[in-house]
């Protein structure tokens, strides 16, 4: 297999590239479209920006608010922003959301884990046909396992758009999932214009990982709706000491160490009481955990808590409690320590990073470390002020400072030179002995087909969306036709 590819790369002729090299030059200097895309970029005025996952609303979780509150910050600062993602159930085609958010739900269906099948081509044609209607001007991806996410940044750089890439996610190095999960990383990096990470831990993971320049890795945290996340006007009773967990209930996300720390520490103060919200796989374990212990008067069993819920929920207690083996930022952190809470957590990737030494109590993950850091935290609590805590959080974390951080980065990307085929695959061939020509073959065929595509139908024959402007009652005010 590996001499075949060979054979064929070698077989192609050099004159054949430089002749498609320049004439995707030409076409990048004197197309009309292009032109006012690089004219815009350098004068410094708005950008039309698309962000791709495969993980967005109806579907709740950190990477789908990531991506929800920062679109809405990036347009009350003046730019487009459009959201592409797959199907959701009856979910589909063109939606609007708050503000006029543009939401393209494409019509693939998940196929694990909310993740959509790999195909590679097939997805070229719909994401060239939105990237000429909206008149896009910077491709925005969204976390490493979104398959959808990873073909955009492929086609768009493909068209020569410039990419931006946010991991929000840690991966190892040891098993086989992480070991596939990181060359697919690789590629995808090796030739995007800048990233972004959650962490600085997350950067070195991820510069680990792909081989990314750590120059082109920037470090911009997570936030949070601390007009949302605040603190219930009354402070709930000491009488009886409840601890919060919300978090999905998997291997991950430590649930296998709460089966064995919260018998403990209920065993330790018969005032405390536990409220989890989250499903998942392990909650099974969870449940016997219960029963086992007598514990069902002390441990709620919520379930999958709804977002709009998780303030009310978080307002019920004074601990919350983290547990994650693995974690890039933790955003579930910082709600709860703007609604006030004291937090217990275990020190894992970049939660250190996250709050300061005194509104975190971090233990090794670790049952009978946990169930100290518990004991501390309880003793600690009394001297916690929730106001005092939210409006630190308040002035720590915004989502519009992290709209404007990421505007830079936009700016930075958008002002890097064009580079040609062949430059671009030269990145790609230190991908890896047998990799790195794998992935020349395959982005040599994708320039092909996207070359067939313009001949087939013309950039100019693809009806360019109107520009529609929403009002602060959100009602449409103008419609301006493209020229």
């Amino acid at each position: 297999m590996l001499h075949l590819i060979d054979i064929l790369l070698q077989s192609i002729n050099l004159s054949t590239i430089w002749c498609l090299v320049f004439v995707s030059e030409f076409t990048l200097t004197y197309h009309p479209f292009f032109f006012f895309v690089a004219m815009e970029s350098k004068q410094g005025t708005k950008h039309t920006i698309l962000m791709v996952s495969d993980f967005f609303y109806p579907n709740f979780g950190g990477v789908e608010n990531h991506i929800y509150l920062l679109s809405q910050c990036l347009i009350k600062l003046g730019h487009k922003v459009i959201v592409m993602t797959h199907a959701y159930s009856n979910r589909t085609g063109v939606r609007y959301m708050t503000n006029g958010l543009k939401v393209y739900y494409v019509p693939w269906k998940p196929f694990l884990m909310q993740n959509t099948l790999p195909t590679f081509f097939p997805t070229l044609p719909i994401i060239r046909t939105i990237l000429i209607r909206e008149k896009i001007t910077l491709i925005h991806g969204h976390q490493a396992f979104s398959t959808l996410c990873h073909e955009a940044l492929m086609h768009a750089r493909t068209m020569n758009y410039k990419v931006v890439f946010t991991d929000h996610s840690l991966y190892g190095f040891a098993d086989i999932g992480s070991i596939h999960m990181n060359k697919i990383l690789q590629f995808t990096l090796a030739d995007v214009t800048q990233a972004i990470c959650v962490s600085h831990t997350s950067k070195e993971n991820t510069v680990l990982r792909s081989g990314l320049p750590p120059e082109k890795v920037f470090v911009i945290p997570n936030a949070v709706d601390t007009t949302m996340f605040k603190p219930a006007s009354e402070r709930v009773v000491m009488d009886v000491i409840v601890i919060v967990v919300i978090s999905r209930l998997v291997y991950r996300k430590g649930a296998d160490l709460l089966v064995e720390v919260i018998p403990e520490i209920c065993r330790l103060y018969p005032n405390v009481r536990f409220v989890i919200g989250g499903d998942g796989p392990k909650r099974v374990r969870l449940e016997e955990m219960r029963e086992k212990h007598f514990l069902q008067d002390r441990v709620d069993m919520l379930g999958a808590v709804p977002h709009a819920k998780v303030r009310s929920v978080l307002n019920s207690g004074h601990i919350f409690l983290n547990s994650s083996l693995t974690e890039a930022f933790c955003i579930a952190i910082l709600e709860a320590a703007s609604c006030g809470l004291l937090t217990v957590s275990t020190c894992v990737g970049g939660v250190p990073e996250v709050l300061p030494d005194d509104m975190i109590v971090l233990a090794k993950p670790d049952p009978s470390d946990m169930v100290n850091a518990i004991k501390k935290a309880i003793k600690i609590l009394p001297t916690i002020d929730p106001q005092e805590m939210h409006l630190r959080i308040k002035g720590m974390y915004s989502w519009q400072d992290v709209a404007k951080r990421t505007e830079i980065v936009y700016n930075r990307a958008l002002n890097s030179s064009n580079q040609s085929l062949l430059e671009r695959l030269s990145r790609y061939l230190t991908c890896g002995a047998w990799a790195g020509k794998l992935f020349c073959l395959v982005m040599i065929v994708d320039y092909i087909l996207w070359r067939l595509l313009q001949m087939w139908q013309p950039d100019t024959e693809v009806e360019v969306v109107p520009d529609i402007k929403i009002s602060r009652t959100n009602h449409v005010t103008e419609v301006h036709p493209s020229m």
